[in-house]
């Protein structure tokens, strides 16, 4: 299928097809409305091109899912955050859970039947997954998981996690399991940000039963299923999220009175040069290139094109951000994380530096 095509024929279907939010625009009530649109999406096949048969999906280059996505959020009809969670967590179960684990999960995503969430950051293991200290015991065919994780984003409102977990010292040492939310022993906790939302949370987990058969890999395979996960976490997950932030730049336009050409004309390249670095992320993705760590380079680009944004913002709307109870004060607050969530801007530009640049440790 065309890509060109395939968008002018969602562009029809979304224009015939009223998915507007509702008027409750809490992040409970935002996870509703994502549920509903992947629902509708999914009943009228959308939003299963680009994912493989053996999962629900009906073939076709990732490009297509791109353009779901950019097309979705882009009409505000669904949060780039939560969306965002289908493009990290559904290829990881693609790739590392069992075949037919994987067959009856992912549409569960898919569908907006499920909401995931990922645990992998840890008190004092942030970007250093490597020292993670969340146990998994084999006990007979089951796992006993002790431990806990934090920055957890929609634990509270997820039915399955991706967890990271130790079961033997070292890289080699880490596992991974496809683990049931509401298996008794796991306690959630919700952290109220600055920007006033409770997006990410705290999972303890005490002597938590996890069969064997929810094993992501094999023993010591968590390492490497981190490894690729995180490119996505860092490129594929971006493309509603640039949508997202084009239609704000139009709305910034919109709003301001005194526009500053200079200062616009600055957002907007660092927007463009996004885009343009996902687009190509994109075409490697379609060609069959696995994602690694040039995917850095996205994140970076990613993290400083949101906050010139909402620093112009804040410039060109005057008290918007200081003195306003409005979106502008919300999500400039959250821009500031930008440089931090999915791997901080420092760990990215020494990935860069390490692993592309070859520069060494120095």
């Amino acid at each position: 299928m065309k890509v060109e095509q395939f968008r002018a024929d969602l562009r029809a279907w979304l224009d015939e097809n009223d998915l507007t939010p509702g008027p409750d625009r809490s992040l409970q009530g935002n996870l509703r409305q994502l549920a509903r649109v992947h629902r509708a999406l999914y009943d009228a096949d959308w939003m299963r091109y680009g994912w493989p048969v053996e999962v629900g999906g009906l073939g076709g280059p990732a490009m297509l899912r791109a353009v779901v996505g950019e097309e979705v959020v882009g009409r505000g009809l669904a949060e780039p955050g939560p969306y965002s969670m289908v493009e990290v967590l559904a290829p990881t179960m693609i790739d590392y859970a069992p075949p037919e684990l994987a067959a009856e999960m992912v549409p569960r995503l898919l569908s907006g039947r499920e909401q995931w969430c990922q645990g992998f950051s840890e008190p004092g293991s942030g970007s250093d997954l490597a020292s993670l200290t969340t146990r998994a015991v084999p006990e007979g065919d089951d796992w006993i998981v002790n431990g806990q994780k934090v920055w957890t984003s929609f634990a509270q409102y997820s039915t399955r996690c991706v967890l990271l977990t130790r079961t033997a010292p070292g890289y080699g040492g880490i596992t991974a399991f496809f683990v049931d939310m509401d298996t008794p022993g796991i306690t959630i906790r919700p952290l109220r940000t600055m920007h006033g939302v409770d997006e990410f949370c705290e999972v303890y987990l005490d002597d938590v039963v996890v069969p064997g058969d929810r094993m992501l890999g094999k023993p010591g395979d968590g390492w490497r299923l981190a490894m690729d996960l995180l490119p996505y976490e860092r490129s594929t997950c971006f493309w509603q999220r640039i949508a997202y932030l084009y239609a704000r730049f139009d709305r910034l336009i919109a709003e301001a009175t005194d526009t500053d050409d200079s200062a616009l004309g600055a957002a907007f390249l660092a927007l463009h040069t996004l885009r343009c670095r996902s687009r190509a992320t994109l075409h490697r993705l379609a060609d069959g290139a696995r994602l690694g760590p040039e995917t850095s380079i996205d994140k970076v680009l990613l993290a400083g094109a949101e906050q010139r944004l909402y620093d112009t913002a804040r410039d060109l709307l005057p008290g918007v951000v200081e003195l306003d109870e409005s979106e502008w004060r919300t999500e400039y607050l959250y821009s500031r994380a930008a440089t931090i969530y999915g791997g901080t801007a420092e760990i990215q530009r020494n990935i860069i530096a390490r692993r592309l640049l070859d520069l060494g440790k120095e």
